[in-house]
């Protein structure tokens, strides 16, 4: 089974899934945006992921795209692909983490949305900017400085709507159901409640 989660940067995606692995070790986590960095930086020589989207030519992001593509498909078994299903350029514009071609070569099964509170983006966009070097939590996993473009409350709000509309896109393509985790209905009653309950949701899915 192979699912896809996407959410807008800072919403604690990433350490959610670095839960789940410890979770669940039969389950593969494959991040996209790696995936492309790793064929940027060999052909493109990009120094950095997130200036992938800001330095290449639109037409090589979309090749870089599916080859990215082509290489997870291969991957056998349990599989979360970690990813952006909108991603913000420059002028406010969006472009899709997942065009419809791209989408079709991965197949999935779901299409996880994480949602939550736009003050609580904001406020985890402005810790990754403080970060200096990389970090190891309480919950035990890797935190690091990432670029994070400080955007509004509507802003946020735009992109996770916008993050629906591609998820409604890649479902009607490929059959994939669609599940949201919506964060705002989970209370933050001890450090890294989001994060976990973002894992036990996604391990749930894998299991008969």
């Amino acid at each position: 089974m192979r699912i896809v989660v996407a959410a807008v940067p800072g919403a604690g995606k990433t350490t959610a899934l670095q839960i789940l692995s410890r979770m669940r070790p039969d389950i593969t986590i494959v991040n996209f945006g790696d995936h492309m960095y790793n064929i940027a930086a060999k052909k493109y020589g990009i120094k950095q992921r997130d200036k992938m989207r800001k330095t290449l030519e639109l037409g090589v992001y979309r090749q870089i795209q599916c080859e990215a593509a082509k290489k997870i498909s291969k991957i056998d078994g349990k599989v979360v692909i970690d990813t952006h299903l909108a991603i913000k350029m420059d002028k406010g514009l969006f472009y899709p983490g997942l065009p419809l071609n791209v989408a079709k070569l991965l197949s999935p099964d779901y299409v996880v949305l994480i949602e939550l509170d736009p003050k609580i983006v904001i406020e985890r966009r402005l810790k990754d900017l403080s970060l200096k070097h990389r970090t190891t939590t309480a919950a035990g996993t890797i935190s690091e400085f990432r670029i994070r473009e400080l955007e509004t409350e509507e802003e946020i709000n735009l992109h996770q709507m916008i993050n629906r509309y591609y998820a409604v896109a890649i479902s009607t393509l490929t059959s994939a159901l669609i599940k949201i985790i919506d964060l705002r209905k989970v209370s933050q009653t001890e450090p890294f409640a989001h994060a976990k309950h973002i894992a036990e949701e996604l391990s749930k899915m894998f299991t008969p």
